[in-house]
């Protein structure tokens, strides 16, 4: 099967990972409404077609926090995409570089800051989550710093984690010790190829910057363990405070859905903000990002740096939701099945799909620049 479309990846994903993993990529929180919405409500925004405006020069580059960019998106970070492919955080970073876009370490990603460092030439953002466990945050940030991450993004949205039911049902959680590592391990024996790269020629896999803190535990219910138990849920915008002592690059608050929160991430000196729901991975029932975003657009898009993801499945999403507002879009789910379909070639391929679709959606709205991209190529503002 050659991949045509992100959904294409995403059944070329199924097919190659085990079962665990697939579901915890694919699904989101409790009734996954909010993760059918994101897709649902972004589709639904009509675009008005022109005609004979002379688009042969198109122009799809911007900048993001002083960094040109050869498309108005990144890759967002992705907790354990490493276990997609080999090594993965390094192949999908060489992948973003290619397309000069930037690539988002994922603070529980599989492949460690350092490893990943080694494996780019030029500077990646870097994703933190707030834990109960200063110091390790610290040294996390120390680290960033000293290799040079050009962006810091902190992940607001996760005081708790959200229920999500199909890794309950898959045996990611909820099955802790013997059994679940045996459920896991025949999963995985089903899938051959993937057993082969991730599981032999990929080792060791020490869940990357968590490692330092499991005392050499490396079962991934150990990983879940840590985490369940430092997920701090007195996190609040005092908090900022302790970020910007430890980093002093620019500072992108993400789980932003509302005008106010928005707007305090403006008076506290943010420099930019994702409106973002996880992918719908924390409250089932939240408002998609297609209509969150006009909101926190006219709020505080002249304060600071408006991103934002969710539900992309194509270039012609990118193009709706530059057209809602935001200056820039992260790509969650569809890096991660192109890594698990095809390691870096499959990221590559998913960045040139998407910037062919931009391309055509570009040409048929009439428009020759991003910053062309507004509310009057909405059909329906």
């Amino acid at each position: 099967m050659i991949a045509a479309s992100i959904p294409d990846f995403r059944e070329l994903a199924r097919r190659r990972l085990p079962h665990f993993l697939f579901e915890y990529i694919d699904g989101g929180s409790y009734a996954e409404t909010t993760l059918r919405r994101n897709i649902e409500d972004l589709r639904d925004i009509a675009l008005r077609q022109r005609v004979l405006r002379d688009v042969s020069a198109l122009d799809l580059s911007t900048e993001l926090f002083g960094q040109k960019l050869a498309l108005p998106v990144a890759l967002a970070p992705i907790g354990l995409a490493g276990l997609n492919a080999r090594r993965g955080e390094c192949q999908a970073v060489r992948a973003a570089e290619q397309a000069g876009v930037p690539f988002t370490l994922s603070t529980v990603s599989a492949c460690s800051l350092a490893e990943v460092a080694k494996a780019a030439t030029k500077p990646f953002w870097f994703q933190l989550y707030m834990t109960r466990d200063r110091g390790f945050m610290r040294e996390l940030l120390q680290e960033a710093t000293e290799l040079h991450c050009s962006a810091l993004v902190f992940t607001v949205d996760m005081p708790v984690p959200g229920s999500r039911y199909r890794d309950y049902h898959s045996g990611l959680a909820g099955a802790a010790g013997l059994k679940g590592a045996i459920r896991r391990t025949l999963q995985g024996a089903a899938k051959p190829a993937w057993a082969w790269d991730v599981g032999v020629m990929g080792r060791p896999h020490a869940l990357g910057n968590v490692a330092r803190k499991l005392e050499g535990k490396t079962g991934i219910e150990d990983f879940f363990a840590w985490m369940r138990g430092n997920f701090d849920s007195s996190i609040a915008w005092r908090d900022l405070d302790f970020i910007r002592s430890e980093w002093k690059g620019p500072l992108i608050l993400k789980g932003i859905l509302d005008p106010e929160d928005a707007t305090q991430a403006a008076n506290l000196g943010a420099d930019g903000v994702v409106v973002s729901n996880h992918g719908g991975r924390q409250l089932d029932g939240a408002l998609s990002t297609a209509r969150a975003l006009p909101a926190i657009a006219d709020a505080v898009g002249e304060r600071l740096t408006v991103l934002a993801d969710g539900g992309v499945r194509s270039g012609l999403d990118v193009v709706r939701l530059l057209a809602l507002g935001a200056k820039g879009v992260l790509l969650g789910r569809a890096w991660a099945f192109a890594l698990a379909a095809n390691g870096q070639a499959g990221v590559e391929h998913m960045l040139r799909l998407i910037e062919a679709e931009m391309r055509v959606a570009m040409t048929l709205t009439g428009v020759t620049s991003i910053a062309q991209i507004d509310r009057s190529i909405l059909a329906r503002p």
